[in-house]
């Protein structure tokens, strides 16, 4: 008897362990998609206050480029809450994309040192924004797949805890840019 009470207490105590560690998996994983959000956030933040400088920069040089910065901006303007961050992000990476191609046609231009270093600074932002949306996706994926999973799904639908979104890209933004149909629409 004094055996089965053992075995007994062995398995309620290992099934309490692995109870816990399921749920503080999901919980880290949880705070994991928050914690890289939140860096992405901040390079997104390192993005939006060097725009105003390449902006002005490039605006000395490129008067006739007005749209393209007028919609820079515009862009910078807009709010920055989450529902709305993935949609500005992949608007400003895109207008971005236009004005590297716009300058393109100022070579006094591409040999300002001012312009030159902002231009590094956006590129190595850019480069840290990319990185970090896929560490984004790589965090939602694995909260996704143990909101999924059994045996930690039960415990995720007892918590409440909710599957997160992707960043992701539209399918026009999947095309190759088409360079001369930016010069031809700035016209």
């Amino acid at each position: 008897m004094d055996y089965l009470l053992w075995v007994a207490l062995g398995a309620v105590v290992l099934l309490l362990l692995t109870i816990v560690g399921i749920f503080n998996s999901l919980i880290a994983k949880k705070n994991q998609v928050k914690k890289v959000f939140g860096g992405l956030d901040a390079l997104l933040k390192k993005r939006w206050d060097l725009i105003p400088n390449l902006v002005a920069t490039v605006s000395r040089y490129a008067r006739h480029e007005a749209e393209v910065l007028e919609n820079l901006t515009k862009l910078r303007s807009q709010g920055q809450n989450p529902s709305e961050a993935a949609n500005t992000d992949v608007q400003l990476t895109r207008a971005l994309g236009g004005l590297r191609v716009a300058v393109e046609n100022y070579p006094d231009l591409k040999a300002n040192q001012n312009f030159l270093q902002l231009q590094g600074s956006l590129n190595e932002v850019e480069e840290q924004i990319s990185a970090g949306r896929r560490a984004y996706n790589a965090a939602v994926e694995e909260y996704n797949n143990a909101l999924e999973m059994f045996p930690s799904n039960m415990f995720a639908a007892m918590m409440g805890l909710k599957k997160e979104a992707f960043f992701e890209i539209t399918a026009a933004e999947r095309q190759n840019v088409d360079v001369r149909q930016l010069f031809q629409s700035d016209r």
